[in-house]
């Protein structure tokens, strides 16, 4: 069994690259020039309340039908929208208002594109997904770029002092939640002096990884000389290693994006559930790279995968990976087995680097968690990321610098 847990993990996510005309897909990361996101000016607001209570399940937002009939917006719109606010640790608040530059606008508006037929489902039929007990994967990239905010949320870290996450972990729409003024980011543990010997013989549960080559490669040569004991110790693993320790450090400063508090729906705009933490502290952990969301033709199986902390997994890091069932130009709608508590994870894919043989991940959206959206005139449920377009790359890279000067290309 574990042998087709492993076949699974490993051969699933390719096989869009030998499936008929997609052997000819060129499966690369293409940087591309980006629009400007510029600061205009900056003023105080009076201080949140703090009082709002988390929502980690999102009703009545604009779904696939709502964004088909949506005009596109305007540059003016957009400005407004991309304006953020900043919160500090001290529980102060600014408005900043920004300009956008080198933008060409699509007259097309929004579009989706359907792939499968959907089920009503949260965790569909079998479920899927794939608990990292080994601390020596958890401990490394990618696992280790994912994190836990103290609101209850996931993250994923995108520089040595900044957290990507989900808006709706810190703010619901008309005020910041509960637990958000102290907000705090918990960085899984690396091993201690004694763990980081490598025993000679060790082996990692089948189901602790990833859909790393490398990875597969090392379980593989492991496997060939141990046999069913080598898998026994696996087990035994699973339970003496099985959830990791966290070291917590504060938040200086929240960054959202003013489109989600107006909606252009009149509710919650779902398009704009991101938001950036920036830590008090920097840490030394490797951290993963912003990506502009390719189309799920450019992805290989259109597949995707992130981690996160599945609240009814208790303090495990939960791993899965699925197909995309359907996308508009700032969402994706997916297969994703997923539990609240995962929400504000990373959604990431492997395509090649440039004129390189070597495939490198980075961040394409944020998963934003199981949602009901509007389908034929009807609510259906989906689990839902939010794309990293240009102009959210733009903005998220400002967040990060501080200037314009090195979100040029994305």
């Amino acid at each position: 069994m574990e042998h087709i847990l492993l076949l699974f993990i490993f051969v699933i996510p390719i096989l869009g690259l030998t499936n008929g005309t997609e052997t000819e897909q060129d499966f690369t990361w293409h940087l591309k020039k980006i629009p400007q996101i510029v600061s205009e000016r900056t003023f105080s607001l009076d201080s949140p309340k703090f009082e709002a209570k988390a929502k980690l399940e999102l009703n009545s937002v604009c779904g696939i039908e709502c964004q088909r009939k949506l005009p596109v917006p305007s540059l003016s719109d957009l400005k407004d929208f991309l304006s953020y606010e900043t919160v500090f640790e001290n529980g102060t608040r600014t408005l900043t208002e920004v300009n956008v530059l080198g933008l060409v606008l699509d007259p097309a508006g929004n579009k989706t594109t359907q792939r499968s037929s959907r089920k009503k489902r949260q965790i569909y039929g079998t479920d899927s997904r794939f608990s990292i007990y080994d601390k020596r994967f958890m401990t490394n990239f990618p696992f280790n770029t994912a994190v836990k905010i103290s609101t209850g949320c996931s993250g994923i870290l995108i520089s040595p002092k900044h957290v990507l996450t989900a808006a709706h972990c810190l703010h619901n729409g008309k005020d910041y939640v509960k637990g958000s003024k102290r907000l705090r980011v918990g960085l899984m543990k690396t091993k201690s002096r004694g763990d980081g010997r490598k025993r000679k013989g060790a082996k990692r549960n089948r189901r602790e990884v990833s859909e790393d080559p490398e990875i597969a490669t090392e379980l593989r040569r492991r496997s060939k000389g141990g046999g069913r004991k080598q898998r026994r110790s696996g087990r035994k693993q699973e339970t003496s290693d099985g959830k990791p320790s966290f070291q917590w450090t504060r938040v200086k400063s929240t960054h959202i994006p003013k489109g989600w508090f107006k909606g252009v729906s009149g509710d919650i705009a779902l398009d704009y559930d991101y938001a950036v933490l920036e830590l008090k502290r920097p840490h030394k952990r490797k951290y993963m790279e912003l990506g502009i969301s390719p189309t799920i033709k450019m992805m290989p199986g259109s597949m995707i995968h992130f981690s996160g902390f599945d609240n009814d997994r208790s303090g495990q890091l939960v791993y899965r990976f699925c197909s995309i069932s359907d996308e508009s130009n700032d969402l994706f709608y997916q297969y994703c087995d997923a539990e609240p508590g995962s929400t504000g994870s990373g959604v990431y894919l492997r395509l090649k680097e440039p004129n390189r043989k070597k495939w490198k991940r980075k961040i394409i959206a944020v998963y934003s968690g199981h949602q009901w959206v509007d389908v034929n005139g009807e609510q259906q449920d989906y689990n839902v990321a939010v794309r990293i377009t240009p102009l959210k790359y733009a903005q998220i890279c400002f967040w990060i610098h501080g200037n314009d000067e090195n979100c040029t290309r994305g």
